[in-house]
């Protein structure tokens, strides 16, 4: 156990710094390949594939999920943390003009999943390199996840898979524009919101407008739904929660002198308490009624249960901001506010300890992109940054391990 590469190697200078110089363009390569040839969620076989391929010719052994994505095991000996990237591209079209800019019309990697998964594959490849030369002592898993855009996401399927069951810990990180490169996000506790999408369809009688007191008012109806359906929640919980609900869906009506006999809303609820989050689902049906009830419409409600709160504990947050400091320095962590947006990993979070970080992608006094858009180009020497920092986390798990 003493001779473990965890033991002995001093996790407080830089390890894989050096240690990249002849990976990194290999790792630049495969995610130009990945980023022009995106596939959405639950079709990323070819992504799979690819990374597949890669871990098999550095001489590692990976194993399929069912369906898409794959995982690979790396050193020996019990299991001292996991490691998750997400593969899939969201149904946006690029508009970078980059030289490897996605060739499938309609498809982008604008979220930094390519830049995720190769990340993670540096990481396997990485400890790979350092356990055949002095053995780590313990074993990482690596799960690169399909499907994490499509609500309630791909961690729930590989959580099904049972690939997790008794992992002390887990890590992920999110590529983060508004972060220069070089540098990791970070907070303890929730980092991301609960997401939940919520549709709500009105029937009742139309009419005229000149007589809406023969008609169930379905517009009218629908806009005291709208507003005060965030109004009610707001006040029926903890507001340091975060409950969030924001439409983005209205439709009704064709003329402006009929009132309609249909209507339908939709929107978001988000929250940043899981506890709560859940409370507010179980009054939402009470909420929308009790606003309904006075203008005598048909009210059918659908909550669709998205994502939980991504929570970072404590002791992991530490380990990867220690990481951090002693790979890249001092000033290599910020403090990141809360995201409102969903994150699948948190599945994985309520069920293992563990953290999600920012991984800084702004070019330094350059221009801040945001996510989820077809212009989005990252940096790409955040690549090398996340795999230093995720790979000397994974030496502090398994020194965590083996001390225990």
């Amino acid at each position: 156990m003493s001779s473990s590469a965890a033991i002995t190697l001093d996790v407080n200078s830089p390890i894989f710094g050096q240690r990249l110089r002849t990976l990194a363009p290999e790792l630049i390569r495969f995610r130009r390949e990945v980023h022009a040839n995106p596939e959405l969620s639950y079709l990323e076989k070819k992504t799979t594939e690819r990374i597949f391929s890669a871990l098999t010719e550095a001489g590692l052994k990976p194993q399929h999920l069912k369906g898409t994505g794959c995982y690979v095991d790396v050193g020996e000996g019990p299991f001292a943390a996991a490691f998750r990237a997400d593969i899939d591209a969201l149904p946006i079209q690029e508009e970078t003009d980059l030289p490897y800019a996605s060739t499938v019309n309609g498809v982008m990697h604008a979220c930094g999943h390519d830049i995720h998964q190769t990340v993670m594959l540096g990481v396997a490849i990485a400890l790979h390199r350092l356990h055949q030369k002095n053995p780590l002592g313990a074993s990482i898993r690596i799960i690169f996840q399909p499907a994490e855009e499509q609500l309630p996401g791909g961690a729930v399927d590989v959580l099904a898979q049972r690939i997790l069951e008794g992992m002390p810990r887990a890590f992920a990180l999110h590529c983060d524009p508004k972060v220069d490169v070089g540098k990791i996000g970070t907070r303890i506790g929730a980092i991301t919101s609960a997401s939940d999408t919520i549709k709500i369809s009105l029937k009742g009688r139309g009419g005229h407008t000149s007589r809406p007191h023969l008609t169930e008012d379905i517009v009218y109806a629908l806009s005291q739904i709208a507003i005060n359906v965030p109004a009610v929640l707001s006040r029926k919980t903890d507001v340091r929660s975060g409950v969030l609900v924001v439409w983005g869906q209205i439709e009704a009506g064709v003329a402006p002198n009929a009132i309609p006999s249909t209507a339908f809303l939709a929107g978001t609820m988000r929250c940043l308490d899981a506890d709560v989050w859940k409370q507010a689902g179980s009054m939402l049906d009470e909420v929308v009624e009790q606003i309904a009830a006075p203008y005598n419409v048909e009210v059918e409600l659908e909550h669709f249960r998205g994502v939980p709160p991504a929570v970072n504990t404590e002791d992991e947050v530490a380990m990867l901001e220690n990481a951090a400091r002693a790979e890249l320095g001092e000033d290599a962590v910020v403090l990141v506010e809360q995201s409102m947006g969903g994150e699948d990993f948190a599945w994985v979070l309520q069920e293992v300890p563990g953290a999600l970080i920012r991984l800084g992608t702004r070019v330094p006094g350059g221009y801040t992109f945001d996510l989820h858009r077809g212009d989005y180009a990252p940096d790409e020497r955040a690549i090398e940054v996340g795999v230093r920092v995720m790979a000397a986390t994974a030496l502090r798990a398994i020194r965590a391990e083996l001390v225990r």
